[in-house]
């Protein structure tokens, strides 16, 4: 279905389920993209998603497309000991659900060389290599004579 979407519209950032939904706190699917001269750098804001019940799953193809499927658990009171309490307000994060988020990177990718990291303030941040032909240096022509 988001392969769909990101055809027929002309946005960058397609939203389905419960990324489309969340309207208040913190926003899900909020996506900055760094560029370099070899690599390509992106995080995603993810508030909710569990990092410790792999409800994540991070699909890239070599045209750059980028597609996240996740589910966002209900929240938990979490407690250290018994006379500690922690008091979260659940109404700020997105509702419990599926969700898909997809966008494009500027341009080709090798998607081999993917090195993703969900931390733990719930952003998934990934580098994946730029796509170089066969046979073109990495970074400018390196067999040039000093």
């Amino acid at each position: 279905m988001g392969e769909n979407l990101m055809h027929n519209t002309p946005t960058s950032v397609v939203f389905t389920g419960t990324a489309r939904e969340g309207t208040a706190g913190p926003a899900i699917g909020h996506v900055d993209i760094g560029i370099s001269e070899s690599a390509y750098l992106f995080r995603v804001s993810l508030p909710g998603v569990r990092k410790d019940h792999c409800d994540l799953n991070c699909e890239i193809e070599r045209d750059g497309k980028v597609h996240l499927h996740g589910l966002i658990t209900g929240g938990e009171l979490a407690k250290k000991d018994p006379k500690t309490e922690y008091h979260i307000n659940l109404e700020q994060l997105s509702p419990p659900g599926q969700f898909t988020i997809s966008f494009k990177l500027p341009g080709p990718v090798d998607p081999r060389l993917f090195a993703p990291t969900f931390r733990s303030d719930g952003i998934l941040e990934g580098v994946v290599m730029k796509y170089r032909a066969p046979g073109v240096p990495p970074c400018g022509n390196q067999f040039d004579p000093v």
